[in-house]
Order: structure tokens, then C-alpha cells, then sequence
């Protein structure tokens, strides 16, 4: 679980660089695919092009293609219609969508892993609801969409890689995640992409390096072999960890108004939820 944390510090970061800096003023399609191909620069060099299954080939595109280039496409959009509170408001819903699928993918119904996802959901709840803007149901949808493509890429890749284990290093085969985003993300630049709002200051550019070498190139993998390591629940738990984290560093960082009181009890909820899939999962899955 220590690679989910150390990637929910990293990403925290990411929502108020997104918001203050690049939402409204740099392309969303732009944005994305430097993502994509900042991050791609990173493992193509390691990637292995002979020798690996066709079905995990095909797979780590699929993943890739869901979990970064459509979430992050509708990731972005929302930014426009929504406050980075509002957006870390309405990603709460993303463990419901980790357990569900993870279900699906065993043909079976796992309730603790669920009970302990709505409690951390409650738990993020507590922490961001404070009113909505007028156009939050088109934020709300595309968010929506996003949570569940990214529920989906984490869940496909536990499993993809639980099916294939031995075949060849996670790190050798990753570079296939970022090619699958590139064939959501170029065209969609194409076809939908404004060359006139590219980024105008340094600053900008060196947020789209950081968060494309960084946060996408290193944070995306690291929680994928994170995601690999722990169960559906706790995985789940650890996508609402981010709500707290990513308000904090709004906190600390612009001054954001907060309520602390309500930072606190909500994280505490979030905290009983890892409590509750760590006490009672392990029991749930023997029986």
C-alpha cells in the first residue's frame, strides 16, 4: 500500500496545478496529450516489443486507453464547468465504481469491499459538500465518466497482470499504457483541439513537464503496481484518499478557505473504511 500513498501525495498536487494554472487557459486536449506523451517518453525506451502475450499487449492498451486518455480528457473538461472543491467532490463516487467492477471481473459480490467504499465515500463527502455551481450536472456527468473509466484501467490492470504474471517486467510492458492513451488522446486533439490556446508562459509549460513526467509518467505506474499489491477495497479506500490530500495542499499551498473541523472528521471516516476492508474483507473472501 505504500506505493498508493506515496502516489496520493504526488497527485494531490495535480487538481490546483490543473485548476489554477492550466483550466480555462491552456487547451484540455492540449494538456492531455503532453500528458500522454511526456509520460510515454519515460517507459517506450524500456518497452518490449517481442515476445509478450497478445492478449496482455492488447490489454495494457485497453487500459491505458480508458484509465489516462478518457478520464483525463473528461478530467480536464469538467475543470471548466466545475471548482477544484466541486471536482475533488465529485470524485468520491470512483470506489463505488473499483468494487462493482472488481466484482464483475470475479463473477461475485463482495459487500464488506462495498461497505468499506460507501464509508469512505461518506467520509469525502463530509469533507466537500459545500454547494454546487449552475453547471454542475455537465461537470458532474463528465466526472462521472471519468471515475468510471479510471476504476475501470486500475481493476483491468490488477487483473491483466495477475493473469500474466511472469511473462516479462511490469516496467517492460508499461509503455504499451501510454501508447494506448495516445489513440484516445491524439485524436481527439485532431479533431476537438484549439492550436491558439496553447501554453503562453514558462510556467505552464514547466507545470505540463512536471505533471507529464511526473505525476503521469512515474505516478501511473507506481499506482497500477500499487493497485496490484493490495485488494478491490482497499484500493478503493485509497482513491477517496486523494480528496483530503488534494484540499489540504489547496489549503496550504493558495489559501483556500476550508473547514478543518470537517477535514478532520472526514479523513477520520476515510480511515475507518481501511479499517473496517482490513478487519473484515480478508474473513469475507474464506468464508
Amino acid at each position: 500500500m505504500i506505493l498508493l500513498v506515496l502516489v496520493t501525495i504526488l497527485w494531490a498536487f495535480s487538481f490546483s496545478l490543473i485548476g489554477e494554472f492550466l483550466a480555462g487557459q491552456v487547451d484540455s486536449d492540449f494538456a492531455v496529450l503532453s500528458r500522454v506523451l511526456l509520460g510515454a517518453l519515460v517507459f517506450l525506451p524500456l518497452l518490449r516489443w517481442r515476445g509478450i502475450p497478445g492478449g496482455l499487449r492488447i490489454g495494457t492498451l485497453a487500459v491505458g486507453a480508458l484509465q489516462f486518455g478518457v478520464t483525463y480528457l473528461c478530467l480536464y473538461r469538467a475543470f471548466s464547468y466545475l471548482t477544484v472543491p466541486e471536482v475533488l467532490l465529485f470524485t468520491i463516487f470512483t470506489p463505488l465504481y473499483v468494487t462493482l467492477i472488481d466484482d464483475a471481473f470475479r463473477r461475485q459480490f463482495t459487500p464488506v469491499a462495498l461497505l468499506a467504499a460507501a464509508v469512505a465515500t461518506l467520509g469525502a463527502g463530509i469533507i466537500r459538500y459545500d454547494g454546487l455551481s449552475e453547471d454542475f450536472l455537465v461537470g458532474f456527468l463528465l466526472l462521472q465518466l471519468a471515475n468510471v473509466t479510471f476504476a475501470a484501467g486500475q481493476v483491468g490492470y490488477k487483473h491483466l497482470m495477475h493473469r500474466y504474471a511472469g511473462h516479462a517486467a511490469a516496467y517492460r510492458t508499461f509503455g504499451y499504457f501510454f501508447l494506448g492513451a495516445l489513440l484516445v488522446a491524439l485524436p481527439s486533439y485532431l479533431i476537438f483541439g484549439n492550436g491558439e490556446r496553447l501554453p503562453a508562459t514558462a510556467l505552464q509549460w514547466g507545470i505540463l513537464a512536471w505533471l507529464g513526467l511526473v505525476a503521469s509518467g512515474l505516478g501511473f505506474f507506481l499506482w497500477n503496481r500499487g493497485a496490484c499489491q493490495v485488494d478491490a477495497g482497499t484500493l478503493a479506500v485509497m482513491n477517496n484518499a486523494l480528496v483530503p490530500a488534494g484540499l489540504l495542499v489547496n489549503l496550504l499551498i493558495w489559501n483556500r478557505d476550508a473547514d478543518l473541523l470537517r477535514l478532520s472528521v472526514g479523513g477520520g471516516v476515510i480511515g475507518l473504511s481501511l479499517w473496517l476492508n482490513a478487519r473484515y474483507r480478508h474473513r469475507a473472501l474464506q468464508v
